[in-house]
């Protein structure tokens, strides 16, 4: 089961995950495929609930806190499916990551900052984990956010 392999790594999915920032929702399901929107690091058990990380990375965060906030975002995404599926079980494949990194024109290690991502995703559902991607850099992001992570997943 997905949920005891992720709570085995000791992160926890919010039962509430994060409320969109703007006017969409935060997962569609058409047919056998669900797309996350874009999720920003938000911290839910923060009173109010914030953005963790701001700024650019490399600039205004390190590299490593980019990639602490791309974690956040993948967390923020499963929280979401789990919610919408009901069980993370339900996933057959991942079939695309969408990364972008807020950063100067400059930066040129965005592939590490979503690697985070990518690589959180093999961890916990191996094979099924795997998947094509982009990652992107950003002059901004919503809320001064350093990486923006959405999911397209077969299920």
């Amino acid at each position: 089961m997905i949920e005891n392999k992720i709570s085995s790594l000791g992160i926890r999915l919010f039962d509430t995950p994060p409320v969109s920032a703007g006017s969409y929702i935060p997962i569609v399901i058409t047919g056998n495929l669900a797309f996350i929107s874009g999720q920003i690091p938000i911290e839910v058990d923060s009173i109010p609930p914030k953005v963790k990380f701001k700024g650019k990375v490399g600039k205004d965060i390190s590299l490593e806190d980019g990639q602490k906030a791309a974690r956040l975002c993948t967390i923020n995404a499963l929280s979401h499916l789990r919610n919408a599926l009901g069980s993370l079980d339900r996933i057959k494949k991942f079939v695309k990551v969408s990364g972008f990194v807020n950063c100067d024109p400059s930066f040129t290690e965005h592939s590490k900052v979503i690697n985070e991502a990518s690589d959180l995703l093999v961890h916990i559902f191996g094979e099924k984990g795997r998947h094509a991607r982009i990652a992107l850099g950003a002059s901004s992001l919503p809320l001064n956010s350093p990486v923006e992570i959405e999911f397209i997943v077969e299920i």
